[in-house]
């Protein structure tokens, strides 16, 4: 019955639009920023990833935890992330991570996605805990790594204690591309910044993500943009008295009028969206949900750039064309060497071979179908399944071993539940 309330919650807590907002925490802690904490070395943040069990904090996390680092880049500039994936209210917490002596500090904040919840988080490892063995790269058993810290609500000052103990490393056996919806997520989400902007984009591997999803629409004069929504309307822009379908302005007015909800930011192009994928982000995996119905070589030049720009840096990088119609599969199918391009196709498997789609796209409510999935295995293809938010049907989507990637607005979830496989 508990299960039950849970999964009701969430599905509420996705269906109503938001009247309320999320203020991320003030994380300046001065032992953390003091002149003798130093960023940590590459080897020092690879070994501290793995699936940790939960003591203190339990309550409020779940037993276990999935710890991933992540990275952003803005110009030279690097700045990495450790992730702390756990299972209870869709919770997650997002910290940064420094050498101090013979120790390390962790600091950042927690959110839960299932309402307004988050607040700061202050964390250690000690040199008698693991810190020592981690920065001299020692050998470490299960037990032999432990964090230690507080968490609180909002701006208070973190009192409540929290544990993590290194249990084992993260499940790699079968690898599964995590794609967030919308870029990172819905904007209604409550998230700090708007769905299908370039910001949000960077936040997406923080999150969990391993790809994103974004929605394309064409200008009046023919600029791919990024917007999920027919109109223009107070759920995603500010107002400003323009109304009806994006595709009734020119790059020029949107740009110029038009600002997204969070952060003033402005709707991106589709090429803004991409340099941001490949030179700001480790993400590896693009879908292009294609919300326009006309001619897409532009769209298929883009991806083509885009996927040479990646390669030429040796990033690996799939972009892949949405086929989400009927007539978007006839107007991509009218493309030159159509059969060579990478393509989702969300319509049934028949059409996901006659556009020689390298991933079908079937839709969760459709269920499992497992014979469909195993025939595009035979045919080396992939399946991917969307949108999936509910943990529970997450779960049991996951645990099939069919489905090779999942759509979601929820991915810390779907991290976590893919990570702390045994």
């Amino acid at each position: 019955m508990k299960n039950y309330y849970s999964i009701l919650l969430l599905l509420l807590f996705v269906a109503c639009r938001k009247q309320y907002d999320v203020a991320l925490p003030d994380q300046r802690w001065d032992l953390f920023e003091s002149a003798n904490a130093v960023a940590l070395k590459d080897t020092v943040r690879n070994k501290l990833q793995g699936v940790f069990a939960i003591g203190a904090g339990a309550t409020d996390f779940g037993s276990l935890a999935a710890l991933k680092w992540s990275y952003n880049v803005n110009g030279t500039d690097t700045t990495y992330y450790l992730s702390v994936f756990c299972e209870t209210d869709v919770s997650y917490f997002i910290m940064q991570g420094k050498r101090l002596d013979s120790s390390i500090l962790l600091n950042g904040y927690w959110r839960k996605m299932t309402g307004t919840s988050t607040g700061k988080a202050r964390l250690t490892i000690s040199a008698a805990n693991g810190g020592r063995k981690l920065l001299t790269g020692a050998v470490f058993n299960s037990g032999d790594i432990v964090i230690d810290g507080v968490y609180g609500n909002g701006d208070e000052v973190p009192t409540a204690p929290i544990r993590f103990q290194y249990a084992r490393p993260l499940y790699n056996a079968r690898s599964l591309e995590i794609v967030v919806h919308r870029g990172g997520g819905q904007t209604a989400d409550l998230l700090p910044a708007s769905e299908n902007s370039a910001q949000i984009i960077q936040w997406a591997s923080r999150f969990g993500a391993t790809g994103v999803e974004i929605d394309v629409r064409l200008t009046r004069d023919g600029v791919p943009i990024l917007y999920h929504d027919d109109n223009l309307s107070e759920r995603l822009i500010v107002k400003n008295g323009l109304i009806g379908p994006v595709e009734d302005y020119t790059y020029d007015q949107l740009n110029t009028m038009v600002r997204l909800i969070r952060n003033n930011e402005r709707i991106p192009t589709l090429r803004e969206a991409l340099q941001t994928v490949v030179y700001s982000t480790p993400l590896k995996y693009v879908w292009l949900d294609t919300k326009f119905h006309g001619n897409m070589q532009l769209m298929r030049d883009i991806q083509q750039e885009y996927m040479q720009r990646a390669a030429a840096l040796g990033k690996p990088l799939e972009i892949t064309i949405g086929i989400p119609d009927e007539t978007v599969f006839n107007n991509l199918t009218a493309l030159p060497n159509y059969q060579n391009i990478p393509s989702v196709c969300e319509l049934d498997v028949d059409f996901t071979q006659r556009a020689n789609s390298g991933i079908w796209g079937p839709r969760w409510t459709l269920g499992i179908q497992t014979d469909k999935i195993n025939l595009m295995h035979s045919q080396g293809r992939r399946a991917f399944v969307w949108t999936l938010d509910v943990p529970e049907n997450i779960k049991q989507y996951m645990y099939t071993n069919l489905y090779d990637g999942i759509l979601t607005d929820y991915p810390s979830i779907v991290a976590f539940y893919h990570y702390v496989r045994p």
